[in-house]
């Protein structure tokens, strides 16, 4: 793991040999790993241990989002595995987020504003807003009044998440592309370059076809991590 890196590694594939190969070959150049539905789903949860051993920070991305006992209930089930962060929907309430801070002992409760697959049409029709801005502006009071430790925002929304928290919140970022060209089965809408990312105040930034569809991926983390330095 580098403590200098501002990368955690997406582990979105299916083959968990060619995710070890990477890791690998990546881990003292990223700062951790994020743990979805994807790979909890294929592989199982006891897998950790392979990314432990490698010191890596480890993100689990669940998105919570739940009645506030049954979150709580989760939120301590998910501990004994003693990850380093986990998500939660802000959406669940003001009370959902209190409770998984609660019971999550020493992990990081990281709290999901809008998915950075919404475009306008959808936060309009799902959350009644006209824009993404004005919604994370309603989440980002939420998770401070609940004082969990950080929120998720497309890197869109990084520098408003900074104005409003004033450095009370930790911002992580997903929707990054390291190259201007996305891919045509790209289902980011909001996203941004990881240097103007971390420019605009975001302190990690989650990275993961881009990389692990890479030719030479252990390069690319290294380039990303040059491109990142303030």
């Amino acid at each position: 793991m580098s403590d200098k890196s501002k990368i955690i590694l997406a582990l979105d594939l299916d083959d968990n040999n060619k995710i070890q190969k990477i890791v690998s070959e990546v881990s003292n150049d990223i700062y951790g790993i994020k743990i979805g539905y994807q790979y909890l789903f294929n592989f199982g949860i006891k897998k950790l241990s392979f990314f432990k051993k490698k010191k890596l920070k480890i993100f689990f991305d669940f998105k919570l989002h739940d009645i506030p006992n049954t979150v709580s209930r989760a939120t301590e089930a998910l501990a004994r595995f003693k990850p380093d962060m986990m998500t939660v929907h802000i959406s669940g309430s003001e009370s959902m987020l209190k409770f998984s801070k609660k019971y999550s002992k020493n992990i990081k409760i990281i709290g999901v504003s809008a998915l950075t697959s919404l475009n306008k049409k959808d936060i309009t029709k799902i959350y009644k807003r006209s824009n993404a801005e004005k919604l994370v502006r309603d989440m980002v009071k939420i998770a401070i009044n609940a004082k969990i430790d950080g929120i998720v925002c497309s890197p869109k929304e990084i520098k408003l998440v900074k104005k409003i928290s004033k450095n009370k919140l930790t911002i992580i970022t997903p929707g990054i592309r390291p190259n201007k060209n996305k891919a045509k089965n790209d289902d980011q809408k909001r996203f941004l370059s990881p240097k103007r990312a971390i420019e605009l105040g975001a302190d990690y930034i989650v990275i993961g076809r881009p990389i692990l569809n890479s030719k030479n991926p252990k390069k690319l983390v290294k380039s990303i991590n040059e491109e990142t330095k303030l």
